[in-house]
């Protein structure tokens, strides 16, 4: 792996993790584009390609950890007392227990979706599809908003329930995690604030039981002495640096605009790579 490489897909992943645009569609485009035009492979696959990838995700973890450390704080505390008291009215021990609830139904649509989703990587046509899909989602998020006079930050069941099957369809590549559960909470009648709140602390039990604890079942130890360190660490900073910047600067696009641009820039980035990859490369 080269430096060039981890600093382009440090930066992917660091900025398309939370916006509502695909970060796996993101990079299986990079990817793509970069062996069509190198004629290589852009990594070299492996074990430091898996290893690679646990840094990337460790960076965008670490981001969205620090932003929220006081809401994690928060809904930790609140969540073992109410376990301790059997009482969870409160909002902050609800919201924690909303969140495991939504990572269970999570699970349940993402694991069978593991074998579709590791063969779409070399398929970028399809991928596009669906990038193109995530616009459709997005507009549609959107325009029902639009309909609803009253919204609301309150959290419930059903929510949680729906929101975690929305992340789990959002396994397949090119569909947006953070666009399907915002959309999907915002269709629920949720504010877009509340909702990427909740969506970003709900992504945190993902991205460790996907993103480290598989992977390292894949690891050889033997060979991480040999990989290229400082690559590997540029990239787990740039992805934590602009993943955090993400997390901020969206949050407060959310509060005074609506994600119609994302869909039309899905609808874009979707169909030219459909065609491109389809009738060109």
């Amino acid at each position: 792996m080269h430096l060039l490489q981890a600093v382009i897909m440090g930066l992917i992943q660091g900025l398309t993790e939370f916006l509502p645009v695909s970060s796996s569609g993101h990079l299986v485009l990079t990817s793509s584009l970069y062996k069509y035009f190198t004629n290589t492979e852009f990594m070299q696959g492996g074990g430091e390609e898996v290893f690679f990838d646990i840094i990337l995700h460790l960076g965008t973890l670490l981001a969205v950890l620090i932003f929220f450390k006081e809401d994690i704080v928060k809904i930790t505390k609140a969540f073992i007392n109410a376990c301790i008291k059997r009482d969870f009215s409160d909002t902050e021990a609800k919201l924690g227990l909303f969140i495991i609830i939504g990572t269970f139904f999570t699970i349940i649509v993402a694991y069978p979706l593991k074998i579709i989703s590791e063969k779409l990587i070399n398929l970028p046509c399809i991928v596009g599809i669906f990038i193109f899909l995530t616009g459709c989602i997005l507009y549609t998020g959107e325009f029902v908003a639009e309909k609803i006079k009253v919204k609301t930050d309150k959290m419930d069941m059903k929510k949680a329930i729906l929101i975690g099957l929305a992340q789990g369809i959002a396994s397949i590549p090119g569909i947006s995690r953070s666009g399907s559960t915002i959309s999907t909470g915002v269709f629920l009648g949720l504010d877009r604030v509340s909702c990427a709140r909740y969506s970003f602390l709900l992504s945190i039990p993902i991205i460790i039981g996907a993103s480290m604890f598989y992977p390292v079942l894949e690891l050889d130890f033997r060979d991480i002495a040999g990989y290229n360190w400082i690559a590997i660490i540029t990239g787990f900073f740039i992805s934590f640096i602009s993943g955090f910047l993400c997390v901020k600067y969206f949050l407060k696009f959310l509060a005074k605009h609506s994600m119609k641009v994302f869909a039309y820039y899905c609808w874009i980035a979707g169909a030219l790579m459909f065609i491109f990859f389809k009738f060109f490369a």
